[in-house]
């Protein structure tokens, strides 16, 4: 973990969404150092299912050391904003950071997007990020050395991420966006940068996403309150920069990362748009376009009709499974596939050398997964990542999640090997 340094001593901080989570965690930081946070969120009630309000958050803030404002603000209500904003001032003075950490997500396709959801995510992570910026800003320029951070990815346009969740990849990118044109128009004024995180951090918002369990595959708010508080503790000439949460910390010296981990030693789930190293998504040929002779009545996997894409796919995982990989992966995956050519199919990696084929594994399943036959097959050829697809509600998996996960380790084995 990274120590405090005592740099943020009598700074004010103004951090929307700060009521839970990552936003809460950043605030908690700076509080150790003493420093004034402004707790700019909308829960002033305690909500039915999420924990914590603004003014739980601002007790939990002074007990750390430092001091709190909780205002009430929706920042799609740009006068709540402004309201917050100069009460903020006159309670501390100014305004030295900017936090634009509140954020709305819907992982849904174009179709499936409903209008209000996709107004919520643009005016909420956009829109809001602007306002906020603009209304802070003349402020922050006063300060001897302001910062704004936004939590938003670097922009990658690989079709991926857009191609599953458009609407909500344009709202993020839009903050993206912001840190892009406010960086340049006020450099040596002001600092802006965004920051993102390597892999899933628990909050609320992940699992209501990804459901019962999934808190082991996560990192602890930590390790983003510990990156942010790097770069809001660095000179404001350090800017226009996308720094990962993990990638900066190693800079900085930390070498324990099991510590960030909720459970440590758990296999990790990557986030949203990073390519990272071995990523399926670098595979450029889909399995049925590679050039194979296949029969209509030729016989696949198991007694199989191999006349289909889903039968093509096993017939070519059956002949790139080795003892290599039983060996590496010592799980049995069953595959309950809808849509033409459904039906269950397995992929064992546990007994003797290994086999593919339709119908039930020979021995009991450790992760059964369900999902379209369609998805299955660009799952299988790099089109669609496993944690995406899991993430976005296209796959269901029940069974052993750390098993699971090895899932996408295997499939770049795959293949490199076809």
């Amino acid at each position: 973990m990274l120590p405090n340094t005592g740099k943020l001593a009598g700074c004010t901080l103004f951090i929307t969404g700060a009521s839970r989570g990552i936003g809460k965690a950043i605030a908690l930081k700076a509080a150790k150092d003493g420093a004034n946070i402004v707790i700019a969120a909308k829960t002033a009630e305690t909500h039915p299912t999420l924990p914590g309000t603004i003014y739980t958050a601002a007790a939990e803030i002074e007990a750390a050391g430092g001091k709190a404002l909780p205002c009430i603000v929706n920042v799609r209500e740009e006068q709540q904003i402004i309201n917050a904003v100069e009460k903020a001032v006159q309670t501390f003075g100014g305004i030295d950071i900017l936090v634009n950490n509140a954020s709305a997500i819907s992982l849904t396709g174009t179709l499936e997007t409903e209008t209000k959801k996709v107004n919520l995510m643009m005016e909420v992570n956009v829109r809001g990020t602007y306002l906020t910026s603009k209304t802070c800003l003349p402020y922050l320029k006063k300060s001897r050395n302001p910062h704004i951070l936004n939590l938003s990815p670097p922009m990658n346009l690989n079709p991926l991420w857009f191609k599953n969740h458009c609407a909500y990849t344009i709202s993020k990118y839009g903050m993206s966006m912001c840190v892009l044109g406010m960086a340049e128009e006020f450099k040596g004024e002001v600092a802006v940068n965004a920051l993102w995180p390597k892999t899933a951090i628990h909050t609320a918002a992940m699992d209501m996403l990804g459901g019962a369990g999934i808190e082991k595959q996560c990192r602890k708010t930590d390790i983003i309150a510990d990156a942010a508080y790097c770069i809001l503790t660095k000179p404001k000439t350090f800017t226009g920069n996308f720094i990962i949460d993990e990638d900066l910390l190693r800079e900085e010296g930390v070498k324990d990362f099991d510590a960030y981990a909720i459970v440590p030693g758990h296999p990790l789930m990557p986030d949203f748009f990073l390519d990272l190293e071995g990523n399926t998504t670098d595979i450029k040929q889909e399995i049925y376009g590679r050039e194979r002779t296949v029969g209509s009545q030729q016989e696949g996997p198991s007694g199989a009709k191999a006349s289909s894409p889903v039968a093509e796919t096993f017939g070519i995982i059956q002949g790139a499974i080795s003892e290599e990989f039983v060996r590496a992966t010592q799980g049995v995956y069953q595959f309950e596939l809808s849509g033409d050519d459904g039906g269950t199919w397995y992929i064992d990696l546990k007994t003797k050398s290994g086999s593919a084929g339709f119908g039930k594994p020979p021995v009991t399943a450790d992760v059964v997964m369900s999902m379209s036959s369609t998805d299955f097959v660009k799952m299988f050829t790099g089109k669609l990542k496993p944690t995406m697809a899991f993430m976005s509600g296209k796959l269901r998996i029940k069974g052993n999640m750390a098993l699971a996960i090895k899932l996408e380790k295997m499939l770049t084995k795959l293949n490199s090997k076809l």
